[in-house]
């Protein structure tokens, strides 16, 4: 469908073509609108602008003047400094949309260019990008943690679902929370399942994510329908015995593991006396297996 005659179609610049911005700029383009520059590094970065953005890489002060949107998609370390030098460099920011998609910033971070006249919207998809095509076709459905200026959040809702996702309104102080919990579970959860594959294939399982996937996926489902009445395992069985011996396999095997498994099994017991899953008794059992107190 040729959306290209829709009204309020914007020129779009890309300051980090990568692995989000690339994808969010092709998203746009899904929706009508134009990517007419975008900057980079890296030899990634030109590709990406070249195959999905059918654009040449240029300067940032030149993608700047050629938009009316700009997409800041750059690590969050990166993007203050970008800012305060978008700044900095008198660039007419006047007008324009700044969007960030970074899950740990709010507007502040866009402060320095809202000062200079720029409308700031701060737009992160809930999403993993690891630079593969498939990336446009995961951001369909996925959801948006938003922040904006009141009388930006009309714009703000029509971005994202017009890039196929869901908005869901962060407020500017909770963003870091927001992030925290977010990143945590995502990519605390590929570290745990990337150890687990480790060990199973030092004990020679030849497919370890053959095992692990069922579990895997039955777990994911049970605790996104059911929250923490969703625990299964020794911890809400109160198998002290059996956590011990994992703890004790651990510091031979994977002394480092050893210790994220202790720490996670300490806050499991807590979820689970917490939400009257655990016997008292039985976090008894497990705070002397676990070697601390479970509610320090």
């Amino acid at each position: 469908m040729d959306t290209s005659d829709r009204p309020g179609r914007l020129a779009v610049g890309v300051l980090g073509a990568g692995r989000v911005g690339s994808v969010l700029g092709a998203a746009l383009v899904l929706a009508g609108h134009r990517v007419v520059a975008a900057s980079g590094v890296s030899d990634a970065s030109h590709r990406r602008a070249t195959e999905r953005l059918a654009v040449e890489l240029t300067r940032p002060d030149d993608v700047i003047t050629r938009s009316d949107l700009v997409l800041l998609t750059v690590p969050d370390d990166v993007l203050p400094g970008l800012v305060a030098g978008l700044a900095a460099t008198g660039a007419d920011l006047r007008g324009k949309l700044l969007v960030h998609a970074s899950g740990a910033y709010g507007l502040d971070v866009l402060g320095p260019a809202t000062d200079l006249g720029a409308l700031p919207l701060a737009l992160h998809p809930v999403m993993t990008f690891t630079g593969r095509d498939d990336d446009l076709v995961r951001l369909n459905g996925c959801s948006f943690g938003v922040t904006a200026p009141a009388m930006l959040r009309p714009v703000a809702e029509a971005l994202v679902i017009e890039m196929g996702g869901e908005p869901v309104w962060i407020a500017d102080q909770d963003r870091a929370l927001y992030h925290a919990a977010i990143a945590g579970a995502a990519n605390h959860m590929v570290t745990l399942i990337a150890e687990s594959q480790e060990l199973l294939g030092r004990i020679g399982v030849e497919h370890p994510g053959r095992l692990l996937g069922p579990l895997l996926g039955a777990a994911l489902d049970n605790v996104l329908r059911l929250g923490i009445a969703g625990l299964t395992g020794p911890v809400v069985r109160g198998d002290a015995g059996t956590v011990r011996k994992h703890v004790d396999a651990l510091i031979l095997a994977a002394p480092e593991a050893a210790d994220a498994y202790v720490a996670l099994a300490r806050l499991t017991a807590d979820r689970a006396l917490a939400a009257g899953l655990l016997k008292p008794e039985a976090a008894e059992r497990l705070l002397d297996a676990l070697g601390g107190n479970i509610w320090t």
